[in-house]
């Protein structure tokens, strides 16, 4: 399978603990960020380890895939998980820091695509669009949210 790896910073005006509890509310996530959730469903939660079903949507278009999420969630800090649908696995991380101007999130994703033909044909455009979309489409929803 072909790995891609994608990594941003952002600066989010708004305390940790905010930002954590919408990140980690994964129900709610379709009502939070609709341009990547369809819809979520925790079916297993053991403390900090969360299964959680979801139809997301692609990015660049209406397509939905079926994600089983495995997730570890870091109170405060952020979470872990591992996302597995037909077309990808995917690693991901996104942690929390405090800083003066608020909250940094620092997000980590690698992608194992299994697909050939997003291998072939999907690769770059994972690499060059899929980061900036997912700016906009979490990042720029928490901050409409959150900043005062």
């Amino acid at each position: 399978m072909k790995r891609i790896q994608l990594r941003g910073t952002y600066t989010i005006k708004a305390p940790r603990e905010k930002a954590y509890g919408v990140i980690t509310d994964f129900e709610n996530a379709p009502r939070y960020f609709p341009s990547v959730a369809k819809s979520a469903r925790v079916v297993k939660r053991d403390g900090n380890d969360l299964r959680v079903e979801v139809e997301t949507k692609a990015f660049l278009g209406s397509r939905t895939f079926k994600v089983h999420m495995e997730a570890t969630l870091r109170p405060n800090e952020g979470f872990t998980s591992t996302n597995t649908s037909s077309q990808y696995v995917e690693r991901e991380a996104l942690s929390l820091e405090q800083v003066p101007e608020g909250t940094r999130v620092v997000y980590a994703n690698d992608v194992e695509v299994k697909s050939r033909f997003f291998q072939i044909f999907g690769g770059f455009l994972i690499r060059v669009v899929a980061l900036r979309y997912w700016e906009h489409a979490v990042i720029g929803k928490l901050k409409k949210m959150l900043e005062e």
